[in-house]
């Protein structure tokens, strides 16, 4: 069996608040809400939908999460959060990834930039200039083993988002 990631990179914030001094409290913003839904259904009609997802606790990535959770029906309380995805880099997101559970195969993870791009690089010879908001990468690792996942043994399956014009709306 292989694994397979889905690094989800959470939707588009909302900076117009500014009663919001904390990055980490930043909400969705309306596009964030609409292209969220939207890309959740691109990869349910993709037959790619994870069976666990985890999130970066920050608001904007939780949100992101809960809307992709509706579309593949997940309950909330299914998803889980890991406060180290927050402004985490490559070892960090590595370290996670490392750590799940070889009993899933196809996971999802909801975070930010610039860590999950660097990410993307990391694990799949993918040339990712920048994974825009709400976008997402799916990568696949020839291995049962979570734990042998590191530097370049992924292959990128899917780079999609809410701009992109490859394909008919």
């Amino acid at each position: 069996m292989m694994k397979q990631l889905l690094l989800i990179r959470h939707g588009k914030s909302d900076w117009k608040d500014s009663h919001i001094t904390s990055d980490f409290d930043r909400p969705l913003n309306h596009r964030g809400h609409k292209n969220a839904p939207v890309m959740a259904e691109k990869i349910l009609k993709k037959g790619l939908v994870p069976q666990h997802i985890i999130s970066s606790p920050a608001i904007r990535a939780w949100s992101t999460a809960k809307h992709f959770a509706e579309v593949w029906n997940f309950k909330t309380d299914d998803l889980q959060t890991e406060s180290s995805i927050y402004e985490a880099n490559i070892t960090a997101l590595l370290k996670i990834v490392n750590g799940f559970s070889n009993d899933i195969d196809r996971i999802a993870m909801f975070g930010h930039n610039p860590g999950f791009t660097d990410f993307a690089n990391y694990l799949a010879d993918a040339n990712l200039y920048n994974i825009p908001t709400a976008g997402v990468v799916v990568l696949r690792f020839d291995t049962d083993n979570w734990a042998e996942i590191g530097h370049h043994t992924g292959t990128m399956l899917l780079f999609d988002f809410p701009k992109n014009t490859d394909e008919p709306h």
